[in-house]
């Protein structure tokens, strides 16, 4: 639930979500689960030549199976607050 509570924190930001199958998309987080679906809204491409039939794609939803990386904005990382959530569920509570 970690991860879950921290990405709740980064709805209306911006993240590039990698896939499995190598695709990354950016756009603005609009929301987020538990099992860490993503539903991502004002999208593009990172790699438009590689996959030019998604450039007509403007709101997508990523089963958190197959993400392989979310890249988060630098002013969106709270070490502080990671270091405390890691710490309590650490400790088990």
């Amino acid at each position: 639930m970690l991860f879950f509570s921290y990405f709740k924190e980064l709805v209306g930001r911006e993240v590039t979500v990698e896939l499995k199958n190598d695709l990354a998309i950016r756009g603005t987080l609009h929301s987020v689960d538990q099992y860490l679906n993503i539903k991502l809204e004002n999208t593009r491409v990172v790699d438009q030549d590689k996959y030019p039939h998604m450039l007509s794609v403007r709101n997508c939803f990523i089963r958190g199976s197959v993400v392989r990386y979310v890249q988060l904005p630098p002013e969106g990382v709270d070490v502080e607050l990671l270091h405390d959530a890691t710490r309590r569920e650490a400790r088990g509570g």
